[in-house]
C-alpha cells in the first residue's frame, strides 16, 4: 500500500484472525482493535456482571434446592422400592 490515504496510513488492528494472521483492518481510534474484535463502544456485558442473572438457575440456592429435591426422590424410590418387596 503505497496510497497516502489516511486510511491507508492508519495503525492495524493487532488481533490475528484464524489463519494466525493480523487483522488488516483500521484500528478504531484511540484504540489497538478495529471494530470487529472489540474496538467498538458498547461493547462486551454491563458492569457488575448482571448478565449472568437472567434466569438464577445456577445460583447457589437454586443448585441446593435441586440437590435437595434429588435427595427426596431418591429416598422416596428407596421407601417404594421396599414396599413392594414385601
Amino acid at each position: 500500500m503505497n496510497s497516502s490515504l489516511p486510511m491507508h496510513r492508519s495503525p492495524r488492528c493487532g488481533a490475528r484472525n484464524r489463519h494466525g494472521t493480523p487483522c488488516r483492518s483500521p484500528a478504531v481510534t484511540g484504540r489497538a482493535r478495529c471494530r470487529l474484535h472489540g474496538g467498538a463502544d458498547g461493547i462486551g456485558g454491563q458492569p457488575g456482571n448482571q448478565n449472568a442473572f437472567r434466569h438464577g438457575r445456577y445460583t447457589a440456592e437454586a443448585i441446593a434446592q435441586r440437590r435437595e429435591v434429588a435427595a427426596l426422590l431418591r429416598a422416596c424410590r428407596d421407601q417404594l422400592g421396599a414396599m413392594c418387596d414385601r
